[in-house]
């Protein structure tokens, strides 16, 4: 197996959340500004907050980070392939792709599958869905995954988890009227549509 080496940004996250985690196993309530309780329960990560994480139902989610793609780039052009058909990378001057990285962990006892249902809103209800993506074409796009106890998704030996970003991809077709409509919310929502958590984005 190759050795996989993490960049200083991630691992430094990955301890802050190590120690969150064994903090909440004592009882403490919450851990800095990044967890907090929203309404209903659900889980809000603070803005502008690329490396917070919520628990969001039995599994926790990170998001690695956020943001506009260009799909002219080197880089961004990997993350817009697997499009459904009908739909071109080529987007007029009033949409853009926005990527969202996630990963998550399972820290429960038990196998856990993680959600593919998502959905980002703006401050004026505008709702948007992750485009489906063929994972055949895209090894970047986030698919649900069951997770073994203490396992994480993406795994660090897959070419999501080796990536810049080392997360999982949602990617959004979204209408430039978000840059006047921010900040927008990722919900992370159950089977049943049920919210069981949520981030604010950086944009």
């Amino acid at each position: 197996m190759p050795v996989v080496r993490l960049s200083a940004a991630v691992v430094a996250r990955r301890l802050v959340f190590a120690l969150c985690a064994l903090l909440l196993a004592f009882g403490v309530a919450a851990c800095g500004s990044q967890h907090s309780h929203g309404a209903a329960g659900v889980n809000v990560a603070d803005a502008n907050n690329n490396g917070g994480y919520v628990f969001a139902g039995p599994l926790t989610y990170q998001l690695q980070i956020s943001r506009v793609l260009n799909q002219y780039s080197t880089e961004d052009s990997q993350y817009v392939r697997g499009l459904p058909y009908g739909v071109s990378a080529n987007l007029p001057a009033s949409e853009m792709w926005y990527g969202v990285f996630l990963w998550a962990k399972n820290q429960t006892h038990q196998p856990q599958t993680t959600t593919d249902n998502f959905k980002i809103v703006d401050t004026q209800g505008d709702t948007y869905y992750p485009v489906k993506l063929n994972t055949t074409l895209n090894s970047f796009a986030w698919t649900a995954q069951t997770l073994l106890p203490g396992s994480v998704q993406p795994e660090p030996d897959t070419i999501a988890g080796q990536g810049p970003t080392q997360g999982g991809l949602l990617l959004f077709k979204v209408s430039t009227n978000v840059f006047s409509n921010r900040p927008l919310v990722l919900f992370i929502l159950g089977s049943n549509n049920q919210k069981l958590g949520s981030i604010s984005l950086d944009l």
